[in-house]
């Protein structure tokens, strides 16, 4: 729908700047249908798709009633995960940066209490926050609820499908009974209308319509594999067409522990996002996966909510989701910005059926594939190692390493041998043994026996494994230490057999350190650093001092650098 400019919509000049700032050109339609009704005071319903806008559509009429130079708290704006809290806060300071005074804060677990409590005490007029921590806060005292003018629920149907209702109920039924209030939900289902019946005010219902559920420009395929050969299949299709980002959704915290375990295993730069670890962790590691040294993102739904990276080449549905709609927001984290993507989900038995209501749902077709073989694998790989021979040849940016090739000619050596032989050690480097998957009509294995939490690895960084694909990357200089981290000498490395899931484990299982706290890993030839919180560095170095990795002692120490 063709909607009027920002400029007819009644909002003020800081706003409309901000907007111009931003580079804005025209709202869209949830914004243009939502901003006059919500400027005129009326409570609303937005429905709107995840992507339609709507954080702006409810921020933009919530700034322009704020009042700058009053320290209180007027604006409530409630959001299911803390992502998504964080996201919705830094909207608002952007759309709200010509407005001298605004102080807007989010609120979440996993964060510190007394820097929430001080940004409170302070006066911010904005409040962004999660419903289970903000509660904690109105039951201390520390949120003060009564000069609230506007409170705003975002996906409202998300935090019901999380168990949050007594929590809403509670926060709402304390807020002045004359506020305004504005509902946004992807569904109308009975959660949100008995919501909509006992905290708004005759709302106005604004519904946008999709036209197609998904992204057209997403490539949507599945492949049908039993559960014991999905991390075999995952590399498969990896290997073939690396992506520079990825995400793998898996529908259990389990689930999300092995994937990961057995991706770092098999030397992809793969970490994990789940609601077991604490809020330092997850934002380094969506930091991480944002600079890109994190390549692989394994996540839940609810971990990956409000998930805002344009980058992103290929979705795996690891579990197919129950939800439909799970699935919609899977597979928009991909194809976004006008860039093409493409979505893999994995099946087998009774999923078709699930996958069948998917199709239904969306409205088109998500065709099979058949999984690469082995051999399909390697000859892609072998395609990618030549592509890069020939683009550092052309390019003249190699070391001749003139001594060393003179002196296997003289020992009769041919070219084409030492070229090979090099080809040869090149790929091998870059490379792993295919499995064996299994076939329909084999029986299956006994499960896997759960490890502790403490034996899974929580691994960061493309140096915690040994370099692969086609591209190798040689870093030169020191590798940067990341703050509040102390690095540590490890005596043994590459040549000495050690692999990342070695000291992974060790760390983790010996001293002890708390599970996703390790840092990053970088394997040289014939030492290895690894990076622990500085708080943990001593209770690592004693308790591991009489270890030993891979049948082999070592030293490790705090490492002081270069001689």
């Amino acid at each position: 729908m063709d909607t009027p400019p920002f400029s007819e919509l009644g909002l003020p000049a800081p706003l409309l700047a901000a907007i111009e700032t931003l580079g804005y050109e025209r709202p869209s339609p949830i914004q243009a249908m939502s901003i006059p009704p919500a400027l005129e005071g009326r409570d609303l319903v937005g429905l709107s798709a995840t992507g339609s806008g709507k954080t702006a559509a409810f921020a933009l009429p919530a700034l322009a009633k704020l009042d700058v130079k009053n320290p209180v708290t007027q604006v409530l704006i409630i959001c299911p995960t803390r992502e998504l809290a964080v996201q919705v806060c830094e909207e608002v300071h952007r759309l709200g940066a010509k407005m001298r005074g605004l102080h807007a804060t989010p609120v979440y677990g996993g964060a510190p209490m007394d820097r929430q409590l001080r940004a409170l005490r302070d006066g911010a007029q904005v409040v962004v926050g999660t419903p289970g921590r903000l509660l904690d806060h109105l039951r201390r005292g520390s949120f003060d609820p009564s000069h609230i003018r506007m409170a705003i629920l975002d996906e409202a149907d998300r935090m019901l499908d999380m168990g949050f209702k007594e929590e809403m109920d509670e926060l709402l039924g304390s807020l002045p009974p004359e506020r305004q209030t504005l509902f946004f939900s992807a569904t109308m289902n009975p959660g949100v209308s008995r919501l909509i019946k006992s905290f708004g005010k005759e709302p106005e219902i604004i519904e946008i319509q999709q036209k197609a559920r998904t992204v057209s420009t997403v490539e949507q395929s599945y492949f049908e594999v039993r559960q014991r050969s999905k991390v075999e299949v995952l590399s498969r299709i990896l290997d073939m067409n690396p992506p520079r980002l990825g995400i793998i959704f898996c529908n259990t915290k389990r689930s999300v522990d092995e994937c990961t375990e057995d991706l770092v295993n098999r030397g992809y730069a793969a970490d994990r996002l789940h609601g077991d670890m604490t809020q330092m962790m997850r934002e380094r590691v969506l930091k991480r996966f944002r600079e890109g040294s994190v390549e692989l993102l394994v996540a839940t739904d609810v971990a990956a909510r409000g998930l805002d990276i344009d980058e992103i080449d290929i979705v795996f549905n690891y579990d197919l989701p129950t939800d439909p709609e799970d699935y919609v927001h899977r597979i928009g984290r991909t194809g976004r910005a006008g860039r093409s993507g493409r979505a893999v989900s994995f099946v087998y038995g009774r999923d078709i059926y699930r996958l069948q209501s998917i199709e239904r749902y969306t409205r088109q077709v998500i065709k099979r594939e058949r999984i690469p073989s082995v051999e399909q694998v390697e000859g892609r790989r072998a395609d990618l190692i030549f592509d890069t021979l020939k683009e550092r040849l052309e390019s003249g940016k190699f070391d001749t390493y003139q001594d060393n090739i003179d002196r296997l000619l003289e020992q009769g050596h041919t070219p084409t041998d030492i070229a090979g032989a090099l080809a040869t050690m090149l790929r091998e480097s870059s490379g792993r043994e295919g499995e064996h998957i299994a076939e329909d009509h084999e029986p299956e294995k006994p499960a896997r026996k759960e490890k502790s939490r403490e034996a899974r690895p929580q691994q960061e960084g493309r140096d915690a494994r040994d370099e692969r694909g086609p591209k190798p990357k040689f870093e030169r200089g020191p590798v940067p230490q990341e703050q509040g981290m102390t690095r540590l000498f490890l005596s043994l490395g590459k040549t000495h057999g050690v692999l990342p899931k070695d000291i992974v484990g060790m760390m983790y299982r010996e001293a002890g350190l708390p599970d996703g706290s390790l840092g990053r890993i970088t394997l040289f030839p014939r030492h290895t650093l690894v990076d622990v919180p500085e708080n943990f560095a001593d209770q690592a170095i004693r308790a591991t001092r009489s270890s030993k990795l891979r049948g082999q002692p070592f030293r490790i120490g705090v490492d002081r650098g270069p001689a």
